[in-house]
């Protein structure tokens, strides 16, 4: 009998440490890293190879952690209450309740949990080996499984687009990103750069051209001493050339192309043929991607592009420069007039332009403006207002204040945003 009682008591052991070890592996699996693993893979290890591999099958590892896990469980508990009645009659079921449930806890959950998430790359490639077997010798049993759920969850409305499903890849590393910049590891500065890439896809041209409006553009009709002058005096090396009407864009001047066709003439401006010298001209719709036009920029060895909308109108222009901005920031050369569009005040407050854009405003002052509803600050202002407010009109949303400063016509040129504290709704 006392025989019997020692083999039941280490039998039930090795069921919790067998339960601890499901449990650690599950733990342990999930939080290693996944781009650790790859870099270890490439060195040549074949437990991270290993790893790799069972985390290309993640329901396969749920799957036998969690048979494995509830089988050694119900076997432990039926072993102890078994044992227990036999010793204590009907209150071995209390006992056995009590003590299994303090032992599942402590050295099936926790502890191993706990070891598994501190060492989550060392646990994991030990494991691994055990994993891989476990997983071959339970696999009928997880198909059975799985083929029940999947009968019983097609009894039921389910959503399977991938927004009902778990975080996309960039929403996962954009949270990643946060999560380490909140924790000081990763600086602001290159926060907004890592996060700049993840928003190429999401981000249109529209959203970061140079209005047509603002556009530095020359006349094909102009005398060549007047061109020449534009292009001198131009912020830019290369112009747009216009016909008729500004809106009508026939080509591109490089100023090195200028140099060299007035090389040519002898620098007699009044020879010099613009037509021969100016490029094509390239239009993109406004609703092509950054992402899109980036890989198209790469592609065509170009570096500016013309924003149409949907009926052909030039909204404005795109450049390979403006793009990459939105990664690193704003590029400054020698040559750039200095511009102070957002000019914080010693109260506190802060004065801006209204053709400021909104992500530039989050950028620089780590504010959280929506960026979906309009891309400039005037014509958030305009949204949430749903009027063109005069000059002292005051607006509080978002949890900042706005007040209109000065105004151009039906533009707002200059405002004044005051943060609040909390979101208040839209009032005048």
């Amino acid at each position: 009998m006392g025989v019997e009682i020692v083999l039941t008591v280490f039998v039930i052991l090795v069921l919790i440490v067998l339960s601890g070890f499901f449990s650690g592996s599950e733990t342990a699996l999930t939080a290693v890293s996944r781009a650790r693993m790859h870099s270890m893979e490439l060195e040549g290890s074949s437990r991270a190879q290993m790893v790799n591999r069972l985390l290309k099958a993640p329901e396969r590892i749920i799957g036998t952690v969690l048979l494995g896990n509830n089988l050694v469980n119900i076997m432990a508990s039926s072993l102890t209450t078994s044992l227990l009645i036999g010793l204590f009659g009907d209150m071995g079921v209390a006992y056995a309740t009590f003590g299994l449930t303090l032992l599942i806890v402590i050295f099936a959950e926790v502890l191993p949990k706990t070891y598994a998430l501190a060492y989550a790359e060392r646990f994991s490639l030990a494991i691994a080996p055990v994993m891989k077997v476990l997983i071959v010798i339970l696999r009928p049993f997880t198909v059975i499984v799985a083929a029940i759920v999947s009968a019983i969850l097609k009894l039921t409305p389910t959503m399977r687009d991938d927004d009902a499903n778990i975080l996309s890849a960039h929403e996962e590393i954009r949270g990643t990103i946060d999560l380490q910049t909140k924790e000081g590891l990763v600086g602001k500065r290159d926060a907004n750069m890592l996060g700049g890439v993840l928003d190429l896809g999401a981000l249109q041209v529209e959203d970061i051209m140079v209005h047509r409006t603002k556009m530095e553009m020359v006349n094909a009709d102009d005398d060549p001493e007047k061109i020449v002058y534009e292009v001198l005096k131009a912020q830019y090396t290369r112009i747009p050339i216009w016909r008729d009407e500004p809106e009508n864009i026939v080509g591109v001047l490089h100023t090195k192309d200028l140099l060299s066709a007035l090389a040519k003439v002898d620098w007699n401006v009044a020879k010099l043929d613009i037509e021969s010298i100016m490029s094509k001209p390239w239009f993109v719709p406004d609703t092509t991607t950054l992402k899109e036009q980036l890989n198209q920029f790469l592609k065509q060895k170009a570096q500016l592009a013309f924003v149409v909308d949907e009926y052909g109108e030039v909204q404005g222009l795109v450049s390979l420069e403006d793009i990459l901005e939105e990664i690193v920031g704003q590029i400054d050369d020698e040559h750039d007039a200095p511009e102070h569009l957002i000019r914080p005040q010693a109260d506190g407050t802060v004065n801006v332009d209204g053709v400021v854009p909104i992500r530039d405003l989050n950028r620089q002052l780590d504010w959280k403006l929506p960026e979906d509803e309009a891309t400039t600050v005037a014509g958030l202002v305009i949204h949430e207002a749903q009027t063109i407010p005069e000059p002292g009109q005051t607006f509080t949303f978002y949890g900042y204040r706005f007040e209109v400063l000065r105004k151009s016509r039906n533009k707002i040129s200059a405002l004044r945003i005051t943060p609040v504290g909390d979101e208040t709704a839209l009032s005048e």
